[in-house]
């Protein structure tokens, strides 16, 4: 019988881009970097990040503080839209105002992401094979991490949405043997000062 042990999934959204999401702002350079020293005490087997700038940017920021830790690139670990639901799964107060947000995007967008998702849970998450323990971290975007939260919780597909991550936040998963999903953490800040918490966020929903 092939041993397992858990795998620790470290997810962090892109640090704060600029208004054409073509690089990271001052803030969002300086958020990568405290995430790397948030991390530095963590064994990190590998940083996933996805191929736009933002996250690419954030990921190498962020591994610079974490020597001798590979980088690889996944277009699993990418923005796209993870799972579209029909109007009847939805709470009917909020269909209307959902479904228009995702109609907002491109054919392409909304065909690619459910593809992209599936590989996502089948690159990232579950136990990992032998004896050790492996601590990964992933640099994505906003709706990814509310799609392996939701997976995580066991929540129905369409709960992604409404899951808000603030720009290089902190969300932690156990996935451990025998044993359903762990959320450990969710969308902490404690690394980064006032004055760079809940950049990303809704104004509303600043804390």
């Amino acid at each position: 019988m092939t041993a397992t042990a858990a795998r620790y999934l470290y997810l962090a959204r892109h640090g704060e881009a600029s208004p054409d999401e073509s690089e990271l702002t001052d803030a969002g350079r300086r958020q990568a970097v405290l995430l790397g020293e948030r991390l530095r005490a963590v064994p990190l087997a590998a940083i996933h990040h996805g191929p736009l700038a933002r996250a690419e940017q954030t990921a190498r920021l962020a591994g610079e503080r974490l020597p001798g830790v590979p980088r690889h690139r996944s277009e699993a670990a990418g923005d796209y839209l993870p799972y579209l639901p029909a109007r009847e799964e939805l709470p009917p107060v909020a269909a209307d105002a959902w479904l228009g947000f995702l109609g907002g995007f491109t054919a392409e967008e909304r065909e690619r992401g459910p593809g992209l998702a599936a590989a996502a849970l089948a690159e990232f998450t579950g136990p990992v094979a032998g004896e050790e323990p492996r601590h990964e971290l992933v640099v994505t975007h906003n709706f990814l991490v509310g799609w392996l939260v939701r997976a995580a919780l066991d929540a129905p597909k369409w709960r992604w949405l409404g899951i808000n991550h603030a720009n290089a936040a902190l969300t932690v998963i156990r996935y451990a043997p025998d044993r359903p999903p762990a959320v450990l953490l969710f969308n902490d800040t404690g690394h980064l000062p006032v004055g760079l918490r809940w950049t990303g966020f809704p104004e509303e929903l600043h804390v």
